[in-house]
């Protein structure tokens, strides 16, 4: 009986066209598994469950009984998103529609409690005490962030992934792309959520589709007269002509590109508005789509200071951002504090060897992990050996090997990923013109693969998420009163 029922709540699920309908069928499904008692139970080995208890309730009793300044003591003693072990992906991963009641419960009290002490009522610690606080708390957390990988065509799956994750107001503020994945970065990073999920309208779909079907067939054919300006038309149609800073500016989002060197003594780079903030991401893009021996390499373009277009950096080109950077997680953690990646995943060449650790047969990911780590250390073996022998070979030569070791070295998971299946997809079509039921195929798959992540998305991000905007209202409010302050002064 319970079988029956729990094949039929399956099949529900892979039906599903909505997270709505998919969340209903994955609560009947932990239902008929026994996982929505497991939510309820606080005890587990997976995390310490008596200190996040202890926690939760010091916290509630502080916040009932109005001491804001036991309050703000007890959050000073430590916020961030492993406290306890909470942190583990496993606890994500045992029910699918969301993890220990006792875990969300601790989380919402500390963003209510983060929240109560960041009203403009609350007098009962200053503005100055509550902004270095919320300053400490926020670098201490930390922040998500959501790389989407390369993957030429494969990488539309990566738009089924933002529309999943916009719909319900869950896309990272910090968001970085390689390859196929920056024109996703971009095309997000340039818009707000509603223009986002507009753009993704059948109609404006096909559009981008026509656009793109001629220059895949001169790729598919080898053709020679295949031109940047053929791939700088759908980036063109795309992507509005805004710099990273502007960019920065309409949306509030981090858009980071990687780009690769075409010269073997040029070191990759990863462009935004803190690193590059007067580059174009339309030639970003372009530099990051730049497939060594399809496309050839893109010198970058900016906006100087009165706004006119010209070469940025015009002695170095660039090529796909994949080779060297596919998902840069150490230039993030740098540059935003990130210490919390989503992963959407779509390099071909990458995911038959890789595997989401939380969800798969230990023992089979432990074995894929072995074969990957023999891998990558026969592969620099054999570059470092090789490398002395490129002197004598044309440049070309050298720079392949480069590349093929760089792909091979990278990590390519983070602490969320969301892996497209890779047999769902005929590899012949990666570089492919793709019809509209193949592209709304790859979409969709997209979605669905998110849905079941979206609990654990929701869940370890909602700290963060709440301590950025409440820096963003103080850093408004500190504009604001300089600005008077300045008028005061001036009059």
């Amino acid at each position: 009986m319970f079988s029956r029922k729990s094949k039929r709540v399956k099949a529900q699920l892979e039906s599903a066209e909505s997270y709505e309908e998919w969340l209903k069928y994955a609560t009947e499904h932990d239902k008929a598994s026994g996982m929505e008692g497991w939510k309820k139970v606080e005890h587990s080995d997976l995390y310490d469950n008596e200190q996040i208890k202890l926690r939760l309730e010091k916290l509630q009793a502080e916040r009932e009984n109005g001491d804001d300044e036991a309050l703000l003591f007890l959050l000073n003693e430590g916020i961030h998103g492993n406290m306890g072990g909470m942190g583990n992906p496993k606890l994500y991963h045992k029910a699918l529609s969301g993890t220990k009641q006792l875990i969300v419960d601790y989380v919402d009290e500390i963003a209510n409690a983060l929240l109560h002490l960041a009203d403009s009522d609350n007098e009962n610690i200053s503005f100055e005490e509550k902004l270095d606080f919320f300053h400490r708390a926020s670098v201490c957390f930390g922040r998500s962030a959501l790389m989407l990988s390369g993957g030429g065509q494969l990488g539309n799956f990566h738009m089924g992934v933002l529309k999943a994750l916009a719909e319900v107001d869950l896309i990272p503020d910090v968001i970085s792309g390689a390859s196929a994945g920056s024109l996703y970065a971009a095309l997000v990073g340039t818009r707000s959520n509603e223009e986002f999920l507009e753009f993704l309208a059948e109609d404006k779909i096909r559009t981008v589709l026509k656009s793109e079907a001629d220059i895949y067939k001169k790729i598919v054919r080898s053709e020679d007269n295949v031109k940047v300006k053929d791939l700088k038309k759908i980036v063109d149609n795309v992507i509005p002509n805004l710099t990273f800073q502007e960019a920065f500016n309409l949306t509030g989002r981090k858009i980071n590109i990687s780009i690769a060197p075409y010269g073997a003594q040029q070191k990759s780079r990863l462009l935004n508005a803190i690193a590059s903030p007067n580059v174009l991401i339309r030639s970003a893009v372009m530099a990051s789509c730049a497939i060594p021996g399809i496309f050839p390499p893109v010198t970058l373009l900016a906006k100087n200071k009165e706004g006119e277009i010209q070469p940025y950096l015009p002695s170095r080109k660039w090529i796909d951002g994949s080779m060297s950077n596919d998902l840069p997680e150490k230039r993030l953690s740098r540059l935003y504090q990130v210490n919390h990646f989503i992963v959407s995943l779509t390099n071909p060449l990458v995911l038959p060897f890789v595997m989401d650790p939380s969800t798969q047969d230990g023992r089979l990911s432990q074995v894929k992990k072995f074969g990957l780590n023999v891998m990558k250390e026969t592969t620099q073996f054999n570059y470092s050996i090789a490398k002395r022998f490129f002197k004598y070979a044309p440049s070309s030569v050298a720079l392949a090997a480069n590349n093929i070791n760089s792909i091979v070295q990278q990590n390519y998971l983070g602490d969320i990923n969301i892996l497209a299946d890779f047999n769902v997809f005929n590899s012949r079509k990666v570089l492919s013109a793709l019809t509209f039921d193949e592209l709304s195929e790859l979409i969709t798959k997209g979605e669905k693969s998110t849905w079941p992540k979206i609990e654990a998305i929701r869940v370890t991000t909602k700290i963060g998420r709440v301590l950025d905007r409440i820096l963003e209202d103080y850093e408004n409010q500190e504009l604001t009163l300089a600005t008077s302050v300045l008028k005061k002064k001036a009059s």
